[in-house]
């Protein structure tokens, strides 16, 4: 018999930022299903109820002073949890309770995250819709597996792999977006179980400009960060065809070698060699990581 001083095994972290009118059904209904999980909401700087709200229904508080975003929100649960197991949902009542069984069951099956995969009908948009499959698509390409839903904060995750990347995550909406294209990077197994996500409880804090050029920009970060050549080779490639492209041009026209095809060609070498550095630097990083994953 388990030791009752034991940490829980799961632990259930939901980061929110004046949630108070879906977390009172939301934290309820975790209770119920997940009874012996350590529910953590983290108040990331609300000024309504949230706080008051999660305490009454049995979750414990970790407050931040002023709103630093949902990803210092996911990180500050992710430090102050003791279960094995995380389990990031979104605290607006988007996701549903019943899910998070399925989500463990495929950690059980011996994947290291599983990620609640929205399905058609759950985007809260068209536009939103569109980019997520934009998003979807690109990240693919880089890490070379397929993504069903990189935006997706409905994910269950082992705890000690999780942590290893948390100095990574941005303190704004992208850390599913780093945390996915991270583990895929590292070679820890990642699955996809499919839900449905319901419409948010109250206003949205997601802005489709500003957060979707930020998304773009965190896939590129990302992609050099752990795979440059699939960055850095299409675009010396794309250098080094205009530049014959236009030494053809030029020599067919004027029979000479001039200065810009000279310029095109050897920055396309230029930054393949760049490319060519950063794989060696990013496989002598990241040995120990993807190693342990490897050799589990």
């Amino acid at each position: 018999m388990a030791n009752r001083a034991d940490p829980p095994h799961v632990s259930i972290i939901l980061p929110a930022n004046n949630e108070a009118a879906s977390l009172r059904t939301l934290v309820g209904g975790i209770r119920k299903s997940h009874p012996d999980a350590e529910v953590i909401v983290v108040d990331d700087g609300s000024d309504d109820a949230t706080a008051e709200v999660a305490t009454d229904g049995g979750a414990r508080v970790v407050r931040h002073p002023y709103s630093m975003g949902n990803g210092a929100a996911v990180k500050s649960g992710a430090r102050a949890a003791t279960g094995e197991i995380l389990v990031f949902m979104d605290a607006d009542g988007q996701h549903d309770p019943a899910d998070i069984a399925r989500l463990i069951a495929r950690l059980e099956e011996g994947y290291d995250m599983a990620v609640g995969a929205r399905q058609a009908g759950s985007q809260a948009s068209l536009g939103r819709g569109l980019a997520n499959s934009f998003y979807n698509r690109f990240a693919s390409l880089i890490v070379g597996q397929r993504i069903e839903d990189l935006t997706s904060g409905f994910r269950a995750v082992r705890a000690d792999r999780f942590r290893e990347f948390l100095y990574l995550f941005p303190n704004g909406f992208s850390y599913p977006t780093t945390v996915t294209m991270a583990f895929f990077r590292a070679g820890y197994l990642v699955s996809y179980v499919p839900i449905h996500a319901g419409k948010r409880v109250g206003k949205s804090h997601l802005r489709p400009i500003r957060d979707g050029i930020r998304f773009l920009l965190i896939i590129f970060k990302v992609g050099t960060l752990y795979s440059p050549l699939k960055i850095f080779v299409p675009i010396a490639a794309i250098q080094g065809i205009v530049g014959l492209a236009y030494y053809g041009h030029t020599y067919i026209t004027t029979g000479r070698l001039t200065l810009g095809t000279i310029f095109m060609l050897s920055s396309a070498l230029t930054i393949f060699l760049i490319g060519l550095v950063s794989e060696q630097i990013t496989q002598l990083t990241y040995r120990g990581t993807s190693g342990s994953a490897d050799g589990r």
